[in-house]
């Protein structure tokens, strides 16, 4: 994995600022996405009633994650130390594989270009892709 850049970190910030009022339409859309083009991913929310994009589970917990992102912008300079509690909890109690970091990952990027086209330049698209690897690697760390 490339290592974010000092410029990386900085597009990450400024693009973070810009877009983080609008974290839980962001979360729950890219949330909805997951469930809906992965089902498989249905399985770790089986205690819901309802799984539909809008639905307040879905609202509720992509407001959760997107939060979780927040926090890891926070932490970005160690993400490995500054995510480990929830890296523990996903390990340990939630025992989510790995894998589904990557899934939602990638649908934070599709809701985030469709939501920001003109601010998700090419530049902030290479930041933002390597920062959510990066994250998705750190809550992967208590599964080694």
């Amino acid at each position: 994995m490339t290592s974010l850049t000092a410029k990386d970190k900085d597009n990450v910030r400024s693009f973070w600022a810009k877009v983080s009022g609008k974290a839980g339409d962001i979360g729950m859309d890219a949330l909805a996405r997951m469930l809906i083009v992965y089902p498989q991913t249905k399985t770790y929310f089986s205690h819901w009633k309802d799984l539909s994009p809008g639905s307040a589970p879905v609202k509720k917990h992509g407001i959760t994650v997107m939060n979780g992102v927040g926090f890891a912008v926070e932490k970005i300079d160690d993400l490995k130390a500054g995510l480990l509690n929830l890296s523990e909890l996903h390990a340990f109690t939630l025992r989510v594989d790995p894998a589904n970091f990557k899934i939602l990952s990638h649908n934070i990027l599709v809701v985030l270009a469709t939501m920001f086209p003109n601010d998700f330049t090419p530049e902030v698209h290479v930041s933002m892709d390597k920062f959510l690897a990066a994250l998705a690697l750190a809550l992967s760390e208590k599964y080694r």
